[in-house]
């Protein structure tokens, strides 16, 4: 629900060729959490890694030159707001992980389906609930079909079918392997963004989205 609607507030404020790459750095905090309530040791991959991420998170956050005040402020802002959902991000998956471990349904699937079933259920009962608060007039309510059903088309596919196979995977394979392949998502939607959304892909920002993923699969294959 935090992340999620965090990773939503980053969207609209620097575009889907800047937030996704820098929200999907969240196996970089998996591996923090993984040496301080693990005891994993500090490797000399590990160590690449991070600079590798650094270094691509830093070349896709870059303003333009002769940008406004303004526009610096926003953009702060959105590459702020992209990093918390990585590190919110990589708490839910390690929950996810453990909640798969100690599960005591046998099939993959059906562990799959419940650990999904239960925190979408959590997650739609939060909006509900806080829906009148942050929003008195529901003015989500008065939304075009059109949008109501892009929306509902984007959150089955994403939250319901990406988030049931990534559990399938943990499932089947140790999260150092399944949690890096499912953060290449900055590849696809940095084209994406620039095709469909017509968004501008400087050099940067794609070269920068090639060093996060790259940096993340440095971290887990050393």
């Amino acid at each position: 629900f935090l992340g999620d609607t965090m990773y939503m507030t980053s969207l609209a404020l620097i575009g889907v060729s800047r937030a996704v790459p820098i929200s999907c750095i969240y196996p970089l905090f998996t591996t923090f959490f993984a040496i301080l309530f693990l005891s994993e040791q500090v490797t000399s991959f590990l160590l690449l890694g991070i600079v590798v991420i650094i270094v691509g998170t830093w070349l896709v956050s870059q303003e333009k030159t002769g940008s406004s005040k303004v526009a610096r402020n926003i953009l702060f802002k959105g590459v702020f707001i992209a990093l918390a959902t990585a590190i919110v991000w990589s708490v839910s998956i390690t929950l996810m992980d453990h909640a798969l471990m100690i599960s005591k349904i046998a099939s993959p699937l059906d562990s799959a389906f419940a650990v999904n079933t239960t925190r979408m259920s959590a997650t739609t009962m939060a909006f509900l609930a806080l829906s009148p608060l942050i929003d008195r007039h529901f003015r989500f309510m008065k939304l075009k079909r059109k949008t109501w059903l892009i929306l509902a088309v984007g959150g089955i596919v994403a939250l319901g079918l990406g988030w049931f196979l990534l559990a399938v995977s943990l499932s089947q394979i140790d999260a150092s392997r399944a949690v890096p392949i499912s953060s290449v998502s900055p590849l696809f939607t940095t084209l994406i963004g620039a095709f469909l959304l017509k968004e501008k892909v400087t050099v940067k920002i794609f070269v920068g989205s090639v060093l996060i993923v790259l940096g993340t699969f440095v971290i887990f294959v050393g």
